[in-house]
């Protein structure tokens, strides 16, 4: 439904629009730019390059990080260039996104930083007032920029601004932004089930890890499930609410069941990385339980998510 702002009193907010749309759009070229430069890193690290050594290739850990690198930029210029030019056009769709996209980070971002903070007090000798500080600095980094940023989307300056310059409603708006962050995750989901594709399709499974065809195969079958559950989730379908909830209930379960039960040797023989990476992991100061946390969290979080979310399946009972 169309509103008329024109008589309403607000600050307008397209100078500063404009410039995170700038800043938005000079981040998604670089990206896009970097993502194809990226590749000439293979011709480094294969046969004849000056950081070639065996076993280098698909299902090797340096290939499936670079092809990961690669896959981020692309990601990044995805997201940023049109978000980019969003704000540049003033489009009421970009505030919606912008908004789901910090909530998202929110769930997605926690485990980053616990694992970084928890690598370098494990790794370096820090005293406790620079753990302190690192720690600050973290929390700072996680909450304190997307809580301002959410706090300035959710503004009523902003979204009149937004409303002001592009009177047209788009079908996004119409869903809550709950639902809209839940299928935001769901398809980051689906990204990231591709990457243990590059390592021997390593997939934790209730205890064990699962690799080769068999663990391809499952992750095949846990991406597929997670596209239909986009889909009903979107069109808020009672049936995408219980699919999400015993979905992500069995693969959080599973997850951090194995994880805290493996060694970092026990995720390396998996992956069946070649001799000289088995070599350099040996020293990794990783046990399962980082695991645990880095996936642990992100799956919780989403679970919690999807159980907030009961109330805008109208039909869930």
């Amino acid at each position: 439904m169309e509103r008329d702002v024109d008589n309403l009193d607000y600050k307008d907010r397209t100078i500063v629009l404009a410039a995170i749309g700038a800043l938005l759009l000079l981040v998604g070229l670089a990206a896009a730019i970097l993502g194809p430069v990226e590749m000439y890193c293979f011709y480094l690290f294969s046969a004849g390059g000056r950081f070639h050594y065996e076993g280098f290739g698909f299902g090797s850990f340096m290939f499936g990080n670079i092809a990961c690198q690669i896959g981020g930029y692309y990601l990044i210029a995805a997201v940023a260039i049109p978000l980019g030019y969003g704000h540049l056009k003033v489009r009421r769709w970009a505030r919606k996104l912008s908004l789901t996209l910090l909530w998202f980070w929110l769930v997605v971002g926690l485990p980053l930083i616990i694992v970084l903070f928890l690598m370098l007090v494990t790794a370096k000798e820090l005293s406790v007032a620079a753990i302190v500080i690192v720690a600050i600095a973290l929390v700072l980094s996680y909450l304190a920029l997307p809580g301002l940023l959410i706090r300035f989307y959710g503004g009523r300056n902003v979204r009149l601004t937004f409303e002001a310059k592009d009177p047209k409603t788009y079908w996004i708006e119409e869903l809550p932004l709950p639902v809209l962050a839940l299928s935001e995750l769901y398809i980051f989901f689906i990204i990231v089930l591709h990457v243990p594709i590059l390592f021997n399709g390593v997939v934790p499974f209730f205890g064990v890890f699962l690799n080769d065809l068999q663990g391809i195969m499952l992750l095949d079958l846990l991406i597929m499930c997670l596209a239909l559950l986009v889909w009903g989730t979107l069109k808020l379908k009672a049936w995408a609410w219980w699919g999400s909830l015993i979905y992500f209930g069995v693969v959080t379960v599973s997850s951090i069941l194995t994880l805290l039960n493996s060694s970092l040797l026990d995720i390396l023989l998996a992956m069946n990385l070649p001799p000289f990476e088995m070599e350099i992991f040996q020293g990794v100061p990783l046990r399962g339980y980082h695991f645990a946390v880095f996936f642990g969290i992100p799956l919780l979080l989403t679970w919690g998510a999807i159980i907030g979310s009961k109330r805008y399946f109208a039909t869930v009972s």
